[in-house]
Formats: structure tokens, sequence, C-alpha cells
């Protein structure tokens, strides 16, 4: 079981363990409403932004997955987050399923980082996970996460309204 996430690198990211170091790119990049939009439609504070951050460091030791830090990698700079979550939202179909999610900051969307960085997480959880699916939610009208989540494997399996707004539900079998 995997007590921390490995470091993993693609052609421009390195994915890695969050640090103290990351704390105001990444509150910045959460207190963007252009990235909020469709994840909790509302910026998020600074206490709540870097709690989230936090708590999402705590995956790793209790699930043995969890999220990286998507980071530049010629900078070492955090630039999004993402990986793989179990957040108990109450959702039936994403009940002891990995849950995929991403997000960047808005001045590195439309390059193609997030379709790179979650196929080096797909990749890794396909080699090391034993389950036999991801899953993931998008927002109703998020196209270009539903872009993203086509080119990984997802393919739109229903809707959800438990979390009070509908959201589209996703799943790819193991090795996409």
């Amino acid at each position: 079981m995997f007590t921390s996430p490995p470091t993993l690198e693609t052609d421009r990211l390195r994915l890695r363990g969050q640090r103290l170091a990351d704390k105001h790119d990444h509150i910045a990049m959460w207190a963007d409403e252009r990235v909020t939009r469709f994840i909790g439609g509302e910026p998020r504070t600074p206490d709540v932004s870097w709690g989230k951050y936090l708590s999402s460091a705590g995956l790793w030791p209790v699930m043995g997955f969890g999220y990286w830090v998507f980071a530049d990698r010629a900078s070492d700079r955090l630039i999004g987050m993402g990986g793989l979550s179990y957040f108990c939202r109450g959702i039936p179909e994403l009940e002891d399923v990995p849950e995929a999610g991403w997000a960047f900051g808005a001045d590195h969307w439309g390059g193609g980082l997030a379709t790179e960085a979650m196929g080096a997480a797909l990749g890794w959880a396909d080699d090391h996970l034993d389950a036999a699916e991801v899953r993931c939610i998008i927002d109703i009208g998020n196209t270009a996460s539903e872009r993203v989540a086509a080119k990984l494997g997802f393919r739109r399996i229903g809707e959800s309204d438990a979390l009070g707004h509908v959201v589209a539900l996703y799943g790819r079998p193991r090795g996409g």
C-alpha cells in the first residue's frame, strides 16, 4: 500500500506530493472564479482552500492512493492538482470505486496538460490498484473536462443529483 504519492514525470509535468511551498500557488488557483465555476461554483477563501489541500494529502496514508500536485517540470511550481480520491460524497455509483479528479490554474488551460497529467495518474492506477474501474463526476456544461475524460477513456454512465445539482457520472475500465 502506498502511504505517500510516488513522483511521476511526463514531458511537461512532475506529479508529486504536496509541500508547504505550494501554499500560495494553491490558494491563488482556488480563489479564481474561472477554476471554481464547475468545481463548487464559488471561489474558495484561503482557509477553505488550504484545508482542502491538507485533507487531500491524507488520502494517501488512508486509501493507498490520492492526489498529486501537478507541477511544471521546469520550475516545480504547482499549476494544478488531481489524481484519485474517495470523498464519501453520498453518490452510490462512487462507493468503493476510486474517483478521478483534476484541476489546473486557468492560465494553464487548453494545452493538453490535464490529459497528460491524468494519463500518468491513471497509468499508475492501472499498474498499482486492484480496481476494475475508475469513475469521475463532471458538472453539466463543463465541456473542457468532458473532452479530457473522453480522451482518457471515460464513458458517461449516468447522472446524479446527490450533491444538490446534477452531475454526469463517468466510468473507465482498468487499462482505459
